[in-house]
């Protein structure tokens, strides 16, 4: 074992404060090698002579050190700008003051806020992380209320209207008592990251120093001196991105040397509270509280609380009894671990086990449905266009296209018939579609800078554009998508006929995309024109795979190779490129999906007279949407069901016609579908063309993707939650790694692409840690008790059709009205509400910048005074360093992150 040095063991005590006195100094304790490796015995000494918290100037060191003034005042330099000592000029004396603070908060944040220092000693980075947390592991349920060295401060906007409300609650107060102010990189996202532990809220100039912590910060060079003004921004856009304040509880109340911007995913203030559950120390006098009537369960709120006190519910009444959670205060159980949640960082909880609304469970982006009907009722259509693409970029698109499974699930449902929601999607949408009235989203990052790093997408489908867009959203500037094809869009572009998207809707919305600073390279291979290493030594620093699923499979019969036989995605391309492929009178369209039914109406308007779809299942067991298959129908499309096609037929290599087994449904299989079976009977069937539309495979083409593995269906193989590959640069998304799927399946796919990216791109990130998972659980519709007497009794608005474009390439159907809109988005049961955890509840108030419902509010429930244990009465303080010192021989092991 190394020789502890006996000044530096000396000092550790010291700066501990009032409980310095019984930790445990070894060559492992943080306190200790951090200084020990930075700290000269010299330097030491005058530490030691400072003593804590008092202002000394250089000639009373060198009084005390007996030494020169000239050799003293050199060493307290050097320890100013290592962090030990605070430095400032005091105008009375007319020369500098040092002052030593307490290690953390204080002595550990200027350490870390010392890049250079950091770089060069990356053990102070983990002992900040360390310290913090081996002695809160006993210290926590001992600090009294509100006595927790770090303290949250409410957002103010959100305690104006609150009687009561004593100045030092205040942030104003504090921008008003200072007149100088500088912004640092927050030192807990620095220790994080330094560590490899980083979230993906970045250090960059996030925590505010005022006064004489501004002074000593400015002149060391840790931070940038800013106006009053600038720092008000910083608080604003902090608040934006969803960022709460905490500030320093180690003076009296009103008296503090900085506000910070923190997440619950990297401070370690907070980390007291939400990791050890001494709430009671950190939180601020208030609690949320939120108005059912008013709340529409979309979940702003709930994604941004950094204590996991909101989580989504039900409003409707249920049968079944709902137990309440119970807590036990941690101060009870001293030596054991079962209070603490040592994974807080990574298993938040967005909703309560009775569940919340089922559309917002079912829509695979989670989209907030419920909140964006509730505006579109009070025709706040600009808003409720937002709160749609905080989850979905393209709403346009998706209101002509989606599957609809929020409809599915509604439990509207259960009463008559779904609430048309993807239809009032359409309509709110549609308002954003004219270039001159379009509004631009702006860009939401902390810094309110752009990120220069450069990433591109591979593929401009549903995953890649949602990607695009949300990385744009958060400042990136220099993202660019490639993409084979000559037109961007991908499968949106070429493999959906335009009666069922109109192009000009989709190039509106990429135009969009186009306009917040994405770049696109169309006819472009990667692979080919240009490799993904070419792409590394041009500085792309990550790569998003999104090119979808764009191969035909084909249908493995004799006489594929006939003139006449199309792949059903390929055959829509040539289409939708405006290419005329030949499908003579009779074309027969094998499948029966979505593809299918578009390549069979797509046929109708090329000139076919006779369309077949032949499907080996009965109608039942169609996988297809029903209201396209009506419109197929409708559109004199012959369905024969019970129909395997086994060989095509054909004279001079031209297709002749196809012959066809007749099935019948035997046993179900792996999915619960009857498995056909053949009869043995045959038939023929006279066609010009034969289309195979039975799915789609994957075109690796000859991407370079290096470590990338494959599975044997031709996908790619990733994490499912950050959707990286074991090419570490490479994430993938949409049908490349699902196989065939939906657009909103792929665009969902693209913003969690997006996240990861930006966690990638950044040194000391990890793509897990401070993560939701984002899993949903609908409540139980079988024990709702749905009172319909209370809600609109109308039927189900539906959409118009425009006779004169059946059986054109131009979509038919016609958006709702206004007055479609306001009655359908009346029938909404408005099934979920947030439920606030009073208990969890730190007081913060993030959650009111988010709600655009006024429903949920801050109320003042304690009148708790601010102030440190370093600052409290010297009985109560003796108690809590007697206690400390008993619990430390008996004390938790250190092994939690």
């Amino acid at each position: 074992m190394a020789q502890l040095r006996p000044k530096i063991v000396k000092l550790c005590h010291i700066v501990g404060g009032l409980t310095g006195v019984v930790n445990k100094i070894d060559e492992n304790a943080p306190e200790y090698y951090s200084l020990a490796s930075i700290v000269t015995d010299d330097e030491a000494d005058v530490a030691i002579a400072a003593g804590l918290r008092k202002l000394r100037t250089a000639g009373w060191l060198a009084k005390k050190v007996g030494k020169p003034v000239e050799e003293v005042e050199k060493l307290a330099k050097h320890l100013a700008w290592i962090g030990v000592f605070r430095c400032t000029y005091d105008e009375k004396l007319g020369e500098d003051v040092y002052f030593m603070q307490i290690f953390a908060p204080g002595i550990m944040e200027m350490l870390v806020n010392n890049q250079e220092l950091l770089d060069t000693h990356p053990e102070v980075g983990r002992a900040f992380e360390e310290y913090t947390r081996i002695r809160m592991e006993t210290m926590s349920p001992l600090i009294p209320n509100g006595y927790g060295l770090m303290r949250v401060i409410p957002v103010e906007s959100a305690i104006k209207d609150i009687p009561n409300v004593h100045d030092y609650e205040k942030l104003s107060y504090y921008l008003s008592k200072y007149d100088r102010f500088c912004v640092s990189p927050c030192s807990c996202r620095a220790s994080r990251s330094s560590i490899n532990d980083g979230c993906g809220h970045l250090a960059e100039e996030m925590c505010l120093q005022m006064g004489k912590g501004a002074e000593h910060y400015i002149r060391t060079g840790r931070a940038r001196e800013i106006t009053r003004e600038e720092a008000l921004e910083i608080i604003h856009r902090a608040e934006e991105n969803g960022l709460m304040h905490d500030i320093p509880n180690i003076e009296e109340a009103g008296e503090s040397a900085a506000i910070c911007n923190c997440c619950a995913c990297a401070c370690f203030g907070l980390r007291v509270g939400l990791m050890y559950g001494a709430r009671d120390a950190i939180r601020s006098n208030f609690v949320a509280e939120v108005d059912e009537a008013k709340c529409v369960a979309c979940a702003q709120c709930v994604e941004v609380c950094p204590a996991n006190a909101l989580k989504l519910g039900q409003k409707l009444c249920t049968t079944v009894h709902i137990e309440p959670q119970k807590y036990v205060r941690l101060a009870d159980h001293i030596v054991s671990k079962d209070a603490w949640n040592p994974n807080y960082r990574e298993n938040r909880e967005d909703v309560l086990p009775s569940g919340t609304a089922p559309c917002k469970v079912a829509c695979p982006a989670h989209i907030p449905v419920q909140g964006y009907l509730k505006l579109a009722a009070q025709g706040r259509y600009e808003d409720a266009l937002d709160l749609i693409r905080t989850e979905n970029p393209l709403p346009a698109v998706c209101g002509r296209i989606c599957n609809k499974k929020c409809e599915s699930e509604c439990t509207r449902g259960g009463v008559d018939e779904a609430v048309a929601i993807d239809e009032v999607k359409r309509f709110i949408a549609d308002h954003d579609l004219n270039k001159e009235t379009r509004r631009i989203p702006k860009m939401v990052n902390q810094t309110g800078k752009p990120y220069p790093e450069k990433i591109a997408i591979i593929g401009s489908g549903p995953a890649g554009l949602s990607c695009a867009y949300y990385l744009a959203q958060k400042g990136y500037e220099n993202v660019t998508v490639f993409d084979r094809n000559p037109v961007p869009g991908g499968m949106l572009t070429l493999g959906i006929p335009n009666f069922r998207l109109e192009k000009d809707v989709l190039n509106a919305e990429i135009d969009i995309i186009r306009e917040m600073g994405v770049h696109f390279e169309c006819g472009v291979e990667i692979g080919k024109d240009k490799t993904i290493q070419q792409l590394r030594d041009e500085g792309y620093k990550g790569f998003y795979l999104a090119i979808g699923a764009q191969k035909s499979s084909p249908l493995g019969i004799p006489g594929e190779d006939l003139k006449g036989v199309y792949g059903g995605v390929d055959f829509l391309r040539e289409v939708n490129l405006g290419g005329k492929p030949e499908v003579g009178k009779r074309c027969a369209v094998v499948g029966a999906g979505n593809v299918a039914m578009d390549v069979c109406r797509t046929a109708v308007r090329l000139g076919a007279e006779e369309t077949y779809i032949l499907y080996r299942r009965s109608q039942a067991e169609m996988p297809a949407d029903p209201e396209e298959v009506g419109e197929a129908m409708e559109e004199g499309v012959q369905f024969r069901f019970l129909n395997a096609p086994t060989e095509i037929l054909g004279e001079d290599g031209k297709v002749t016609g196809i012959r066809v087994e007749i099935m019948e449904l035997g046993e179900p299989d792996e999915k619960g579908r009857r498995k056909p079976v053949g009869t043995g009977k045959f038939e023929t069937l006279e066609v010009d063309s034969v289309i195979g539309a039975i799915g789609q495979k994957v075109d690796w083409g000859t991407l370079d993707v290096g470590a990338l593995r494959v599975t044997k269906k031709g996908t790619a193989e990733a994490d499912s939650l950050t959707c990286q590959t074991a090419e570490p640069d490479i994430f993938v998304g949409g049908d490349v790694y699902t196989g065939p799927s939906f657009a909103i399946n792929a665009i969902a796919a693209g913003k969690e692409a997006a996240i990861s990216l930006h966690r990638w791109v950044h040194p000391g990130q990890t793509l897990t840690m401070g993560r939701d998972r984002r899993v949903y659980k609908a409540l139980d519709k079988e024990h709702v008790q749905l009172e319909v007497a209370g809600f609109d009794s109308s039927h189900r608005q539906v959409h118009g059709y425009n006779k004169e474009k059946a059986k054109t390439f131009s979509d038919a159907r016609v958006t709702f009205t206004e007055e479609q809109v306001r009655k359908e988005t009346a029938r909404c049961l408005g099934c979920g509400a947030t439920k606030v955890d009073e208990y969890m509840c730190i007081g913060c108030g993030i959650c009111t910048t988010r709600c655009k419902f006024d429903a949920i509010h801050l109320k003042k429930v304690r009148d708790w005074h601010a102030g440190s244990f370093e600052t409290m009465p010297i009985k109560a303080a003796a108690g809590l360093v007697k206690k400390t010192g008993s619990i430390v021989k008996r004390t938790v092991s250190r092994d939690h992150a």
